[in-house]
């Protein structure tokens, strides 16, 4: 990550910045808070990336979970665990392999800063400020392979355009609930209506707005109408 890329990071952020560190080592842990907090963080406390940990993050409210994806342990599902437990903090991988396949899986598990092995501390500073402004973060050659896949897979990146799929208002109602990472049970409890209601609206939306998983049809949500 250029210079100039850290300082626009850097620039209009919230007076105060809460991270909680997921890492199974507690070296590392300890090491990331110091630095963390020299550069003018508040660290809300660390644990391990268990869902024992997570459930102790979400406790803190944090500005951002930073999570560390060099762990032995399964990160993917640790953030799909985040994104259940607490979905409008922002995660930032860590210590992550610099490769796409990689790199892809913990998009669509839902990160929003990823931060390979290789980088420099500064550039988890930055990705932390970053992601608290909502703003996706990753290393030059990964933003490439990125670009490159969507010029290799124009089936499967196909934005939907405002107007083409029209929800009800059930539909809709349903979306927040799915980006939780609710099931279908859980909806339904959550709604008072039958699971098998709900698994026929969730059917609809797939094919209303032409995703193939819950996840993407979230992500097209924002440019249907209601009816």
């Amino acid at each position: 990550m250029s210079d100039s890329e850290r300082a626009v990071c850097d620039s209009v952020l919230p007076e105060k910045i809460s991270v909680y560190i997921l890492a199974a080592n507690r070296l590392l842990r300890e090491t990331l808070e110091r630095i963390l907090r020299r550069a003018g963080f508040e660290v809300g406390g660390s644990a391990e990336d268990t869902g024992l940990g997570l459930e102790e993050a979400a406790k803190n409210h944090p500005s951002v979970f930073l999570i560390n994806g060099g762990s032995q342990n399964d990160y993917a599902a640790l953030i799909l665990e985040a994104r259940k437990a607490a979905p409008h903090i922002p995660i930032v991988l860590f210590g992550a392999r610099e490769e796409p396949e990689t790199f892809f899986h913990s998009i669509r598990a839902g990160v929003i800063g990823y931060v390979s092995g290789e980088s420099p501390a500064a550039d988890i500073i930055a990705a932390v400020r970053c992601a608290t402004r909502g703003e996706a973060l990753c290393s030059p050659r990964l933003c490439r392979e990125l670009f490159k896949y969507v010029a290799a897979h124009p089936q499967a990146s196909k934005f939907p355009r405002r107007g083409n799929y029209r929800l009800t208002r059930r539909e809709r109602q349903l979306l927040p609930l799915i980006s939780e990472g609710l099931t279908n049970k859980e909806i339904a409890a959550r709604l008072i209506i039958s699971e098998l209601t709900v698994k026929n609206h969730v059917g609809r939306i797939l094919r209303k707005t032409g995703t193939r998983d819950r996840l993407s049809a979230v992500e097209a949500s924002e440019f249907c109408e209601t009816r």
